[in-house]
């Protein structure tokens, strides 16, 4: 069964750092593009960066383009998002996707319709 599972959330004071984790079971994450995505409450769920099976390729939504980093490792079967200087507008659940299998390598998006498979979200909040 194919399953991911995310985690590294938390309170952070605005200026903090976090780093989620999006761990793969049942698949190997090397064989997908993976997404991040969050939900803030009352608003739609919002593409946050994405990067290709080769690693090589990424994208960041404006807004946290400079503060957030995405990367893999593929030896864990992991992809992390590096949130640096985190505000309170960056307070949502975020979750990790991943892609149809076997896409071309340097394929990447934010938009969550090209995903197939999510995990359960982690809550991320930012607050003084």
């Amino acid at each position: 069964q194919l399953q991911l599972v995310e985690s590294g959330g938390g309170l952070v004071q605005p200026g903090g750092s976090l780093r989620l984790s999006c761990v793969a079971s049942g698949f190997n994450l090397n064989n997908y593009a993976i997404g991040w995505f969050r939900q803030a409450p009352g608003m739609e769920r919002e593409g946050v960066s994405c990067i290709s099976r080769s690693g090589d390729s990424t994208i960041y939504a404006d807004s946290v383009n400079g503060r957030f980093t995405i990367s893999r490792d593929s030896a864990k079967n992991t992809v992390y998002l590096q949130m640096n200087g985190l505000k309170p507008e960056d307070t949502a659940v975020y979750y990790c996707a991943a892609s149809r299998p076997m896409l071309p390598r340097g394929w990447i998006s934010v938009r969550d319709r090209d995903y197939a498979y999510w995990g359960q979200g982690t809550q991320v909040t930012v607050s003084s």
